[in-house]
C-alpha cells in the first residue's frame, strides 16, 4: 500500500496539470495549498464530497496529495514532519499575551486609597518645601514651635517622601502577587496541554502523541468521548455521531460517515461511534483556529470599548457568546441559565467575602470622616474661636499643612480599617491550595471549587475505575452448560465453541483495544483500550489462544458493520461477511439485556437448543445472580448466522440484534482499590455521605458497596435500579416530583443500571432538597461523556484523569490524575484548610483593624493626632495585610480537619469562638497602648510626645507605643494560628517554614525600623531596657490567648457571628432580589471608588475572550479566568470574561427569578 500511495503521488498531479497551471508544485511538494484546505473544510455535507470528488477524485485522492497513507499513516520522519508544519502549520493556538509587569503595576496604582494617599503626600511635599517668613510664625499661632532647629524644617519633606515610598512598596508586592499567580494559571495551563494526547497511526502503528504535534496528514482515530483537536476528513466510520453545538449551536447530534457528510471539524465532540479521519487543517487554520483569529483581530478594539461603556461591552459578550461554547458546547443550556441566573451563584466563602468586606469598608469610611471632621473642627475652635486669631494671607500655607496633616491621618485611619489582604489571602491560599493538590492528584481547573469541597456534604461516585482498581479481569464463567469458578481448561472446552468465543472477543472490541507486555519484568500485562475489552482479550490469552492473527485477518475496514456501544443498547454488535458470502453478527453486552435477545444457547457438544424464557429465569437465578453476589459483573456473549440473500436491513438494529445464539456468560472482576475502604471511612467521620452511583447491576453494586464500606450492617439504607429509581420520584403523568426525591434520597446509598440521566436527576434533586436546614454541597464523579451533565450540575465535579473522556474533563472542576477516590478526600481536606485559612487571617486581620482604627480615631481626637503616623500605619498594614495573608494562608492541611462536620453554606465567616479571641485581645492592645498614651511617658521617665507641633523630632514615647503595637501583633499572628478554641498554638508551628520565617523577618525589619527608621518612620531608637519591656507586653499575648481559651464560649451569648451567608428560611425571593440589589449596590460603590479595598486581588484584568476558550486547553484558561473573575468581578465592573456574569448591575434584577430559590451568597 505504501508503494502504491508514493506511486500515486505522481499519477494524480499529472491528470490535473493541464487544468490547475502548474498547480502541483504550489506547497512543497504537496500536491495542495493551505488555502485549498482552508476552503474544502468550510464545506459540509454534499457540497464538500462533491468539492473533493472534483478536486481530488476521492478521500484517496486527497491522501495521496497530502502523501500519507490511511493504513500506514505518515512515516514518522522528523524532516517530513517539520516541513508539514512550516507549510500548513502547527496544531497550536497561540493564547493571549500575557499582561507585562508595568501594566499590572498600573492597575495597583489605579487603587483609590492608594490614589488619595498619593495627593495627600505630593501635596504635604510641595507645603514642606514652602517656608513662611519667619518674623510671622507668633502671629499663626504655635504652628512652628520646635522647628527653631533648622535642620528639622528642612526634614519636613520627609514624611511625604516616606508616604509615597511605602505606597510604592504595596505596589510592587500587590503587582509582584499578580505576576506569580498569572504565571502560575499559565504553568497549569500549559501542563492540561501536554496532558491531552490524541491516537494517530504513523508508520502502521498506533500511537498517541500531545495533540500539539498532530500534523496535515496524520490518519488520527477517533473515538466515542474525544474532543477533535484538529479539522479532518473521514476515512473510515462506525456509526459515528458528533456533537457540533460548539461551533454552529446546532444541539442534535449530527451522524457523519464517508458517503454523506465526512467533514469532521476541531472542537467539536465524538458523542458515539469511532472511526479514522485524515487530518487537513491545524491550529489557526483549523475551523476553531479561524474563529479565533477573527475574536484576536477584535481584541483591541474591544478593550477600548470597554472603558467607553459598559453596557456595550455587555452586549458584546451576548454576540460573542455562541462561539464560546466551545467549553463544552452548552450554548443551549447557558442560553437557558441566562434567562434565569445570569450570575454564577459565588462560592459560599466569596459571597460571605463580599457581604462583610462591605460592611467593614463602610464602618471604615465612617471612621476616618469623622475623624478628620473632628480635628478639622478641633483646630479651627481652638485656633480662631478661643486664641481669637485671624486668618492672615501668609499664614495660610501653614494651615494648609495642618489641614493636610489631619487628612493623612484621616486616610490613614482608612487605609488600616480595610482589610484589603483579605482578597489577598483567599488567593494565596487558594493559589498555593492548587499547587500542593497538584502532587495530591487533584488537578484543579476552577479555582473555587477547591474551597467548595471544603463544604461537600454528599459524594456520588462511579464505580468502575473509581472505587475500583479499572483492572478487569475474568474470573468466572458458564460455558456450555457449566458454570467454571477460575478459568477452565482450554482442552475440556468443545472446540466449535472455543472458536466462536474466540472469533467473538476478538473482532466484536474496538482494535485499539490490546494487551500489550508489562512494562517492567514481574509486571502485570498493561491494559490499553477499554478495561471490559481487556478483560474478555486477556480471557482469550488465559486460553491459550491469541486474537491479533484472528484481527489481521479481518482488519478493521473489513468489518461490514460495527453497532458501537452507548448508554442506550449497553451492548456492542459487529457484523462480518463470511467467506461463503453470508453475515454473522457478534454482540456482547450487559447479560440481563442480551439473554433477553437470545433464542438459544450453545450446549457442551456445542450445538445450539432452544433457550425460553423460563430457561432464563433459571440461568439468572443459578448463574448470574450467584457470580453478582459476587460483586461480578456479567457479560453476555451471543452470534447469529444470516445468508447473503436476502440481504438484511442493517439499519433496524432491533430485527438484527435478535434471535440470538449464547456462547457464554463470563463474569468479570473489578477488585476495589485498598485503599477505598478507609477514605469512604473518613468521608463518613467528616459527615459525608458517600453514594454509588452505577451502570451495573444491582447485586454486583451491592456487593462492591459494602466491601467498600458505603452500606454497613446495621444500617437503614436503600439500593435501587435506575427503573425502580424512576418509578418512585415520578408522578401519574411522568414528572419528576421533588418532595418524591426528598422521601428517597437521604437513604439512597446505591444506585444501579442508572442511565446518566438518572444519574443528574439524582444531583439535581439533592441540591435542590430543602428538607434539611444546610443545603446539600454535592461532588460527583465521572468519566464518561455522557456523565457531562451531572459533572455541570454538581458543585464540584471530578473528572477521571486516565479514563476519562475528554467531554467530561471539560465539564469538570477538577480532574482526578490518578482516577482514585481516595484523591477526593484529599481534596476535601483542602478545600476545608482554605476555608480554615481565611478564617485565621480574617481573626489576625480584624484585630489589628479594631485597635488600629481605635487607636488612630480616640488619639486624633483627644491629641489631636495619630499616635501612630500614616507611615508606621503603612508598615502595620503592609505586614498585617501582605506578610500575615501569606503566613496564615500557607498552612499545610492535617487530618483533624476530617474529624468535624461541613460548615454549610450559611455558617458565618467569623464563629463565636473567634469574635470571643478578636474582642478579647483587642481589650488587651488597647488597655496596652491607652495606658502607654496617657502614663507611658511617667512609666518610662520620658518626655511626652503629646500635643507635639508640626515637624517636631520624633519622639521615644510614641516610638515606644508604635513598636508595642507591632510586637503584639506579631504575637498575636501566632494566636491566630488557631481558631477552634485549641490550647497549643504552637502546635505543627514548624512544619511550615514560610510562617516561622515572615514573624521573623517581621521581626528583624521592626528592629531596622525603630532603631534606624529616624524621621521617615518617626522613630527614635529605644534602649535595651525599652525594648525588653515591648517584648514583654508582646509575649503577654500569648498568655492573654490562654486565658481568653479559658472562658467558655456557650457563656458569650451576647457575641454576634459575623459574615453570615445568608441563610435560606429567612430570605424569601423579593427579599433576595434586594437583597443582591443591596450587595450588589454596595459592589457597585465600592468600586465606584469610595474604597477599592480589593487592591491586593487579582488585578489580572479577566477579559477571558473567547479567544481563550476554544481549544480543550483554552476552555481551561477560561474556565480558571473565569473563576479568578469570580474573585475580581468584586473590583471590576467590567470583567466580562464569561456571560455567567454579564454586566454585575444586570444579576440583581433576575435574580429574583431564580428558580432554584436558593440564596445567592
Amino acid at each position: 500500500m505504501g508503494d502504491l500511495a508514493n506511486s500515486a503521488v505522481e499519477v494524480y498531479p499529472k491528470k490535473q496539470r493541464g487544468g490547475g497551471g502548474g498547480e502541483p508544485n504550489h506547497a512543497g511538494g504537496f500536491g495542495c495549498t493551505l488555502e485549498e484546505l482552508r476552503n474544502l473544510m468550510e464545506l459540509r455535507g454534499a457540497d464538500a464530497l462533491q468539492k473533493v470528488e472534483d478536486c481530488y477524485g476521492d478521500i484517496n485522492g486527497l491522501c495521496y496529495r497530502l502523501k500519507t497513507s490511511t493504513n500506514e499513516g505518515l512515516s514518522n520522519n522528523p524532516v517530513d514532519l517539520e516541513k508539514r508544519r512550516q507549510i500548513y502549520g502547527k496544531n497550536f493556538i497561540p493564547p493571549k499575551k500575557a499582561k507585562t509587569f508595568l501594566q499590572l503595576v498600573w492597575e495597583a496604582l489605579q487603587d483609590v486609597t492608594l490614589i488619595i494617599l498619593e495627593i495627600a503626600a505630593i501635596i504635604s511635599l510641595g507645603l514642606s518645601f514652602y517656608q513662611p517668613p519667619g518674623e510671622e510664625t507668633e502671629v499663626c499661632g504655635n504652628v512652628s514651635t520646635g522647628a527653631e532647629d533648622e535642620g528639622e524644617a528642612e526634614a519636613g519633606w520627609i514624611e511625604g517622601a516616606a508616604i509615597l515610598l511605602s505606597v510604592i512598596c504595596v505596589v510592587l508586592v500587590t503587582a509582584f502577587n499578580d505576576w506569580s499567580k498569572e504565571k502560575q494559571f499559565r504553568g497549569l495551563q500549559s501542563r492540561i496541554e501536554q496532558e491531552q494526547k490524541f491516537t494517530v497511526i504513523r508508520n502502521g502503528n498506533v500511537i498517541q502523541i500531545p495533540v500539539a504535534e498532530l500534523v496535515v496528514g496524520d490518519i488520527a482515530q477517533v473515538k466515542y468521548g474525544d474532543l477533535l483537536p484538529a479539522d479532518g476528513v473521514l476515512i473510515q466510520g462506525n456509526d459515528l455521531k458528533i456533537d457540533e453545538s460548539s461551533l454552529t449551536g446546532e444541539s442534535d447530534h449530527v451522524r457523519k460517515s464517508v458517503e454523506k457528510d465526512p467533514m469532521l471539524l476541531s472542537g467539536t465532540h465524538v458523542m458515539e461511534g469511532s472511526g479514522r479521519m485524515l487530518v487537513t487543517a491545524v491550529g489557526v487554520n483549523s475551523q476553531t483556529g479561524i474563529i479565533f483569529t477573527l475574536l484576536g483581530a477584535g481584541e483591541g478594539e474591544e478593550e477600548k470599548k470597554d472603558k467607553k461603556a459598559k453596557k456595550q461591552d455587555g452586549a458584546v459578550a451576548m454576540e460573542m457568546q455562541p462561539l464560546k461554547s466551545a467549553e463544552g458546547g452548552e450554548v443551549e443550556e447557558r442560553e437557558k441559565k441566562k434567562a434565569s441566573v445570569p450570575k454564577k451563584e459565588k462560592s459560599v466563602l466569596q459571597g460571605k467575602l463580599t457581604k462583610l468586606a462591605v460592611q467593614i469598608g463602610k464602618a471604615g469610611l465612617v471612621m476616618s470622616a469623622i475623624t478628620v471632621i473632628i480635628l478639622v473642627l478641633y483646630f479651627v475652635i481652638e485656633t480662631f474661636v478661643i486664641d481669637g486669631r485671624v486668618w492672615i494671607a501668609e499664614c495660610t500655607p501653614v494651615y494648609v499643612q495642618y489641614f493636610v496633616k489631619f487628612f493623612i491621618i484621616g486616610v490613614t485611619v482608612l487605609v488600616v480599617a480595610v482589610p484589603e489582604g483579605l482578597p489577598l489571602a483567599v488567593t494565596i491560599s487558594l493559589a498555593y491550595s492548587v499547587k500542593k493538590m497538584m502532587k495530591d492528584n487533584n488537578l484543579v481547573r476552577h479555582l473555587d471549587a477547591c474551597e467548595t469541597m471544603g463544604n461537600a456534604t454528599a459524594i456520588c461516585s462511579d464505580k468502575t475505575g473509581t472505587l475500583t482498581t479499572n483492572r478487569m479481569t475474568v474470573v468466572q464463567s458458564y460455558i456450555g452448560d457449566t458454570r467454571h469458578k477460575e478459568v477452565p481448561d482450554p482442552n475440556a472446552l468443545n472446540p466449535k465453541t472455543l472458536e466462536l468465543l474466540i472469533g467473538a472477543i476478538a473482532l466484536n472490541s474496538a482494535y485499539t483495544t490490546k494487551i500489550l507486555p508489562p512494562d517492567k519484568e514481574g509486571g502485570l500485562p498493561k491494559q490499553v483500550g477499554n478495561k471490559t475489552e481487556c478483560a474478555l482479550l486477556g480471557f482469550v490469552l488465559d486460553l491459550k489462544r491469541d486474537y491479533q492473527p484472528i484481527r489481521e485477518q479481518i482488519p478493521e475496514e473489513k468489518l461490514y458493520k460495527v453497532y458501537t456501544f452507548n448508554s442506550v443498547r449497553k451492548s456492542m454488535s459487529t457484523v462480518i461477511r463470511m467467506p461463503d458470502g453470508g453475515f454473522r453478527l457478534y454482540s456482547k453486552g450487559a447479560s440481563e439485556i442480551l439473554l433477553k435477545k437470545c433464542s438459544s444457547i450453545l450446549n457442551s457438544n456445542g450445538e445450539a437448543r432452544s433457550f425460553r424464557p423460563r430457561d432464563r429465569d433459571e440461568m439468572v437465578k443459578k448463574v448470574i445472580e450467584p457470580m453478582a453476589c459476587d460483586g461480578l459483573r456479567t457479560i453476555c456473549i451471543a452470534y447469529r448466522d444470516f445468508p447473503s440473500v436476502p440481504e438484511p436491513d442493517w439499519d433496524n438494529e432491533n430485527e438484527i440484534v435478535s434471535d440470538l445464539i449464547c456462547i457464554a456468560v463470563v463474569g468479570i472482576e473489578d477488585p476495589v482499590r485498598p485503599e477505598v475502604p478507609e477514605a469512604i471511612r473518613k468521608c463518613q467521620r467528616a459527615g459525608i455521605t458517600v453514594r454509588m452511583v452505577t451502570g451495573d447491576n444491582i447485586n454486583t453494586a451491592r456487593a462492591i458497596a459494602a466491601k467498600c464500606g458505603i452500606i454497613q450492617a446495621g444500617e437503614e439504607f436503600l439500593c435501587l435500579e435506575g427503573k425502580e429509581f424512576n418509578r418512585r420520584i415520578r408522578n401519574e403523568k411522568g414528572e419528576i416530583e421533588q418532595e418524591r426525591i426528598d422521601k428517597i434520597w437521604p437513604k439512597l446509598r446505591v444506585l444501579a443500571r442508572s442511565s446518566p440521566t438518572d444519574k443528574h436527576t439524582l444531583v439535581k434533586g439533592i441540591i435542590d432538597s430543602s428538607i434539611v436546614e444546610q443545603r446539600q454541597v454535592v461532588a460527583v464523579t465521572g468519566d464518561g461523556t455522557n456523565d457531562g451533565p451531572a459533572l455541570k450540575k454538581a458543585d464540584v465535579g471530578f473528572a477521571m484523569g486516565i479514563a476519562g473522556t475528554d467531554v467530561a474533563k471539560e465539564a469538570s472542576d477538577i480532574i482526578l490524575t490518578d482516577d482514585n477516590f481516595s484523591s477526593i478526600v484529599k481534596a476535601v481536606m483542602w478545600g476545608r484548610n482554605v476555608y480554615d485559612s481565611i478564617s485565621k487571617f480574617l481573626q489576625f486581620q480584624l484585630t489589628v483593624n479594631v485597635v488600629a482604627v481605635i487607636v488612630a480615631f480616640t488619639g486624633a481626637c483627644i491629641t489631636q493626632d495619630s499616635p501612630l503616623k500614616a507611615v508606621q500605619m503603612l508598615w502595620v498594614n503592609l505586614i498585617m495585610d501582605t506578610f500575615a495573608s501569606l503566613a496564615l494562608a500557607t498552612e499545610p492541611p492535617t487530618e483533624a480537619l476530617l474529624l468535624r462536620k461541613p460548615y454549610g453554606r450559611n455558617k458565618p465567616l467569623i464563629s463565636r469562638t473567634m469574635m470571643k479571641n478578636i474582642l478579647g485581645h483587642g481589650v488587651y492592645q488597647l488597655t496596652v497602648i491607652f495606658s502607654l498614651l496617657f502614663i507611658g511617658e511617667k512609666i518610662f521617665d520620658i518626655d511626652s510626645g503629646r500635643n507635639a507641633p508640626l515637624h517636631s523630632p520624633p519622639s521615644e514615647h510614641y516610638t515606644i507605643i508604635f513598636n508595642t503595637f507591632v510586637l503584639m501583633q506579631l504575637f498575636n499572628e501566632i494566636n491566630a494560628r488557631k481558631i477552634h478554641g485549641e490550647r497549643n498554638v504552637f502546635d505543627g508551628i514548624f512544619g511550615n517554614p514560610i510562617f516561622c520565617s515572615i514573624v521573623l523577618g517581621t521581626f528583624g525589619v521592626q528592629i531596622v525600623i525603630v532603631q534606624f527608621g529616624g524621621k521617615p518612620f518617626s522613630c527614635a531608637p529605644l534602649n535595651v531596657e525599652q525594648w525588653l519591656w515591648c517584648l514583654f507586653v508582646g509575649v503577654g499575648e500569648l498568655l492573654w490567648g490562654q486565658v481568653i481559651a479559658t472562658v467558655p464560649t456557650s457563656h458569650l451569648k451576647c457575641l454576634k457571628e459575623a459574615g453570615h451567608g445568608p441563610g435560606k428560611d429567612e430570605i424569601t425571593d423579593e427579599e433576595l432580589a434586594e437583597d443582591e440589589e443591596e450587595i450588589d449596590h454596595a459592589e457597585r460603590e465600592l468600586r465606584r471608588g469610595q474604597i477599592l479595598w480589593f487592591r491586593g486581588l487579582n488585578r489580572i484584568q479577566t477579559q477571558m475572550e473567547v479567544v481563550s476558550t476554544f481549544k480543550r486547553s483554552g476552555s481551561f484558561q477560561g474556565a480558571v479566568r473565569r473563576r479568578s473573575s469570580v474573585l475580581s468581578q468584586l473590583h471590576d465592573v467590567t470583567n466580562i470574561s464569561t456571560p455567567t456574569h454579564v454586566v454585575l448591575s444586570a444579576n440583581a434584577t433576575s435574580s429574583a427569578g431564580n428558580p432554584s430559590g436558593e440564596s445567592l451568597p
